[in-house]
């Protein structure tokens, strides 16, 4: 599988490199800003329940902008809308280097899309995936997916090590006095980052649009065929080559199936917001008293650790096929999540846990992928990965406010519970409404 990763990465175009450069600076600037973010409210004197206040509302925001960005994306042109989205992250890292305001922060944080995790927000996301569904045939995409999610965990990575290092640095020279100064800076670093990445979307071609023409390079495999299945979702992956005029309206057979994405996708991101990266650097810092360079530490190597699965999470993608994959990494994941907080009083024990927690969580980002590119057609493809991610951010907005309460009253640990908990629901409402399509789309994958 190894070799057949470094064909798939040879053979990919330009465009789709691009967007692999994207991916790493945006994610770099997620884990910079993600070490610093509840810490830098927490010094502005921001109580703990008003830091998950000003995550819920932060996340709530981007859900609108994020609905209008990737609904109307394919009419306006995906390119400009990075593009602005790019801009838009460059000046919320200005503001928040130099302002300390509740309601300008809060503004530019859901403008800017400033991320209360390291993960994913935005239109950013949803609109590279349909791009790299555009650019690529069906038997390609598992590694090219896989290849854009370890890109992006890499820089997620490096953006917690770099944090830390930078924070560090600036204190031993004394180029900060202050904790609260160190943060502005670093968020001024991600304006940087922000820049270089509105460079890289000034440089995609016209054959990331909607009706942009890309002859699919030949790397020893054809096109895969569309498959003849007889369930309910036939009509999306019979339809999935055949080109169909521009609209704004879903078609019904993708609302049918969309419904039953959002229970899902909603339910696990219900869980995950329980627990952001984000409050995991707080608890962390309050639990074992960790410094920002032993923060930037541990999470650089849980980042690593989860940049460590993207490429396996395609070899079972193909094996097992995507639903199945889904469930045999998720749920161990959602376990390890309830076990974090049993080794509150033991910090190697602790971090072995969430290690493992890492290790598995993203395992189903490439199987997940596969599956909605592979049941949604192409033209629906960018306002369902929008509404997807949109109903995601909008289900995750709920927990921090509880999470903040919990925190405030000293039982931010029983958020970790909450989280595995959900996670694992969603992973059986997975199992009961999608199972039987996995057969279909290993044959779509392995057909060469």
């Amino acid at each position: 599988m190894a070799p057949e990763i470094f064909v798939k990465f040879k053979c990919a175009s330009r465009d789709i490199k691009l967007l692999w450069a994207s991916v790493f600076l945006r994610l770099l600037s997620y884990g910079l800003t993600n070490q610093v973010l509840t810490l830098f409210l927490n010094a502005i004197n921001m109580t703990e329940d008003k830091i998950g206040l000003f995550m819920s509302l932060t996340l709530a925001g981007d859900v609108i902008c994020s609905y209008i960005l990737t609904w109307y994306a394919d009419s306006w042109g995906r390119r400009r809308v990075l593009v602005y989205g790019c801009a838009m992250m460059l000046l919320s890292g200005l503001v928040f280097s130099f302002s300390e305001n509740f309601t300008l922060l809060l503004v530019f944080a859901i403008f800017g899309v400033i991320s209360p995790s390291s993960d994913e927000v935005g239109p950013f996301k949803s609109i590279e995936e349909a791009m790299i569904a555009h650019l690529s045939p069906h038997n390609a995409r598992p590694e090219i997916y896989a290849i854009h999610a370890l890109v992006g965990t890499i820089g997620s990575a490096l953006g917690a090590i770099v944090c830390g290092i930078f924070v560090d640095l600036l204190k031993r020279t004394g180029l900060a006095a202050t904790d609260l100064q160190c943060y502005k800076l670093v968020f001024l670093l991600y304006a940087f980052f922000a820049f270089c990445k509105m460079v890289i979307m000034l440089l995609l071609s016209d054959a990331t649009e909607l009706d942009g023409h890309y002859e699919h390079t030949d790397c020893n495999e054809e096109t895969a065929e569309p498959l003849d299945v007889n369930d309910e979702t036939a009509p999306l992956m019979r339809q999935a080559t055949h080109p169909e005029e521009r609209s704004n309206k879903l078609s019904k057979e993708t609302v049918s199936v969309l419904m039953k994405l959002l229970v899902i996708f909603m339910v696990d991101s219900l869980g995950s917001g329980f627990m952001t990266s984000g409050w995991m650097v707080y608890y962390y810092s309050k639990q074992f008293l960790m410094g920002s360079l032993a923060l930037g530490t541990l999470f650089f190597i849980t980042q690593l650790v989860m940049a460590s699965s993207t490429i396996p999470s395609s070899i079972i993608a193909r094996y097992f096929g995507p639903v199945r994959a889904t469930l045999l990494v998720q749920i161990p994941s959602g376990i390890f999540s309830i076990l974090i907080p049993m080794a509150k009083n033991y910090l190697p024990l602790s971090i072995l846990f969430l290690n493992l927690h890492f290790a598995t969580t993203a395992m189903d980002v490439t199987p997940r992928q596969i599956l909605l590119t592979n049941i949604i057609k192409p033209r629906d493809l960018t306002k369902v990965m929008g509404v997807v991610n949109i109903g995601k951010t909008f289900a995750r907005c709920v927990g921090p406010i509880f999470t903040g309460v919990l925190a405030n009253n000293n039982y931010l640990w029983l958020c970790y519970i909450i989280s595995g908990s959900l996670v694992i629901t969603a992973d059986l409402i997975l199992a009961c409404m999608f199972l039987g399509v996995d057969a279909k789309i290993k044959k779509q994958m392995n057909r060469h």
